[in-house]
């Protein structure tokens, strides 16, 4: 009977060791569609700096982060903005500055936008280009998503409810918005400026407007002066251990600057 009972328990003991050890060679990251491309390109050179580690980066918006991480979900969030006073019981850890600018095809002869322009234009005043000086041609207003940080922040910036935007696209990610706006001669919105100048590079049929008399480029963001800039960071519940800290700590590291510097992001 006593060595039945060995059996087991050696057996029970060995099982919960091999999943502490999976538990250890693990990690999850949900959130930002912003922060995941860096995030992943992050997370390989990790796995290849220490085999047998096994980063899962996944998408879904900032307050997917957030909310996966406080219920023990995900190991850490990806939060394209700084933390607001209701998420104190979370700890940021910036790993790179970004910019959001607004996008127009490229073949919209309308070279800038003020402020009170956008505002009307996502409102509804103003429906057509030839409104500001453009061809005539209605305008296709292209909405972020609730629970997108970029959503957040531009209606920050307007001082805007969401409920006043009459939108008549609502898209997720980054990719969604350019792969919309550059299929559609009329359509405006508003995505990473990173994102955006590494799409036009590559030749993507889309322009970055200036804000403020700044241009939306990288380098305005890292000098400060440009006025629609954020936080890309990693979050965790309370103080990261293990492997969250251990690749947390990497991801704020000299070692991944050329990574973000790939991703037209600005190194903190």
């Amino acid at each position: 009977m006593i060595r039945p009972l060995l059996k087991t328990l050696l057996f029970c003991t060995l099982a919960v060791a091999s999943i502490v050890q999976a538990a250890d060679d693990r990690l999850t990251l949900t959130g930002s569609s912003t922060v995941a491309p860096l995030a992943l390109e992050i997370a390989k050179r990790y796995e290849k700096q220490h085999p047998g580690v096994r980063i899962d980066v996944q998408m879904g918006g900032s307050s997917r982060g957030i909310n996966d991480v406080r219920m023990g979900l995900a190991d850490i969030g990806m939060v394209s903005r700084a933390l607001k006073p209701t998420e104190q019981d979370l700890t940021a850890f910036l790993i790179a500055m970004d910019g959001i600018g607004i996008i127009l095809h490229k073949s919209n002869a309308v070279g800038k936008l003020n402020d009170d322009q956008i505002i009307d234009i996502y409102t509804g005043k103003i429906r057509n280009w030839k409104q500001v000086g453009g061809a005539d041609l209605p305008i296709t207003v292209v909405n972020k998503a609730e629970g997108r940080s970029t959503l957040e922040l531009f209606l920050h910036h307007f001082a805007l409810k969401n409920s006043q935007i009459k939108a008549q696209v609502v898209i997720g990610d980054n990719q969604q918005g350019i792969k919309t706006v550059s299929g559609n001669p009329g359509a405006i919105g508003y995505v990473s400026i990173g994102t955006a100048e590494y799409e036009e590079q590559r030749g993507t049929p889309i322009k970055l407007l200036s804000m403020a008399g700044q241009p939306a480029t990288v380098a305005a963001v890292a000098s400060g002066g440009y006025p629609l800039s954020r936080q890309l960071n990693l979050v965790v519940n309370g103080q990261p251990t293990g492997l969250a800290r251990n690749f947390i700590q990497f991801a704020q590291s000299a070692v991944v600057r050329n990574l973000i510097e790939a991703q037209f992001f600005v190194a903190p």
